[in-house]
């Protein structure tokens, strides 16, 4: 077997104890905080037929697909869990109150190029709100970044969300660049959501490209990255016009977010569109304010995926949050925990013919609720001790020929280092 087959695949992550423990904790945060905001969490299965992610060709999503074939059916690993829930939602149509508050924490695959909080397996908490047309549905779903942003002990300030609408972008390219070809506004949005990656230039390039699916006059496509440079709502109301339903949409988040407190850390960022063909509305990213790492999370507004999959329309905003660059960014802060392993007791029988008895005493704590681990083996007691310690036990039992034969064990407190002898029978 070669070297290479003994490693995880690239991009995919062994986690050791001592990872999973800060994953665990992390998780905590992303169920504690969706918790706050009476949502409720679901799962469906990591594989799904393929087709539910290939509706929308064009998008960088579908060239990222791990699929297969097996028994003359097309199979995907998710490479997120928006599509999974609407089919969920799908499925159940007219048979759920509404709006829906629904959160998940699940493990999605994607095959792209890794940097520096980007890789091909990762884990990703989703909030989604459906059947809620207003923006107050995004307040809370911000308001919900914020806090668990909060949870992980990060300054305020030290990330912000960029705000957009697509709606905005698109009410003023119909009105001029897109007046006969409205269809094109969704592979537009592909395009630019790349800007970030591979600049101005290049995204004109893709959007003047005769053969791509936008095929913009190269002044059209100058134009369309130009509207991109705007940063305050008042660059957004000559974008969509005092009269546009997506500014008032626009203007009324913003209120409400100012309202928590938190207006300072939302901008107002025209170059947002996210690379998700779905998105209808409103669409936001959480970024580190150094400018250092990529988007923490984004999201936005999908009020027409039902329809794409061949449902009704409903409604729907929600976000992803991925486990990668958060924990890169409290690296960066030095926010880590240090969370060690934890057990209550350990039962240490000095010989064979104690273990019995250790065993009976080890299954009554259990019973008790205690986390015990019983020592195998017959090690010093010196290495028992330092073991115990380092695995963050409490006390350790320590029972010998003397000690079964009264009946009792010597128990030494790790934290006291106090040492008193206990009933092995109570």
């Amino acid at each position: 077997m070669g070297g290479e087959s003994l490693q995880p695949p690239r991009g995919t992550r062994d986690f050791y104890p001592e990872d999973l423990r800060r994953r665990d904790w992390l998780f905590a945060h992303f169920r504690d905080t969706a918790r706050l905001y009476a949502f409720e969490e679901i799962d469906a299965p990591i594989l799904e037929h393929a087709e539910l992610f290939t509706r929308k060709a064009g998008e960088e999503i579908v060239e990222q697909l791990y699929h297969f074939e097996l028994h003359d059916r097309h199979l995907a690993l998710r490479p997120e869990m928006t599509p999974s829930v609407a089919r969920m939602v799908m499925a159940r149509a007219g048979g759920l109150r509404l709006p829906l508050r629904w959160f998940t924490v699940t493990q999605n695959w994607r095959y792209e190029r890794m940097t520096r909080g980007r890789l091909r397996e990762h884990y990703q908490w989703n909030m989604d709100i459906w059947g809620e047309p207003g923006v107050a549905a995004e307040a809370e779903l911000i308001g919900a970044i914020f806090t668990l942003l909060d949870r992980t002990g990060l300054p305020r300030g030290a990330v912000r969300i960029r705000v957009n609408s697509r709606a905005l972008l698109e009410e003023s390219l119909r009105r001029g660049i897109l007046a006969r070809r409205p269809e094109a506004f969704a592979p537009l949005c592909v395009v630019i959501d790349k800007i970030g990656k591979i600049g101005a230039d290049a995204v004109i390039d893709q959007l003047a490209d005769p053969a791509g699916a936008v095929g913009l006059a190269r002044a059209e496509a100058a134009d369309v990255v130009a509207m991109l440079d705007a940063r305050t709502l008042d660059d957004a109301a000559r974008l969509g016009g005092e009269g546009s339903l997506a500014l008032a949409d626009l203007r009324r988040l913003f209120e409400l977010i100012d309202s928590t407190g938190r207006g300072g850390d939302l901008v107002f960022d025209a170059s947002v569109v996210r690379g998700l063909a779905y998105y209808t509305g409103v669409v936001f990213e959480a970024f580190d304010a150094r400018g250092v790492l990529r988007a923490v999370c984004g999201g936005g507004r999908y009020d027409r995926l039902l329809e794409t999959l061949g449902g009704r329309a409903l409604p729907a905003v929600g976000f992803g949050f991925g486990d990668v660059v958060i924990m890169e960014l409290l690296a960066d802060h030095g926010l880590l925990p240090d969370l060690r392993r934890t057990i209550d007791e350990v039962i240490f029988p000095l010989g064979e013919a104690q273990r019995p008895a250790a065993l009976a005493l080890t299954g009554r704590l259990r019973t008790a609720g205690h986390s015990v681990q019983t020592v195998l083996g017959t090690p010093r007691l010196k290495k028992v001790l330092t073991d115990a310690a380092a695995d963050g036990a409490r006390r350790v039992w320590i029972l010998g020929p003397d000690e079964l034969t009264r009946g009792v064990a010597t128990v030494r407190d790790l934290q006291s280092g106090e040492q008193r002898e206990e009933p092995l029978v109570s």
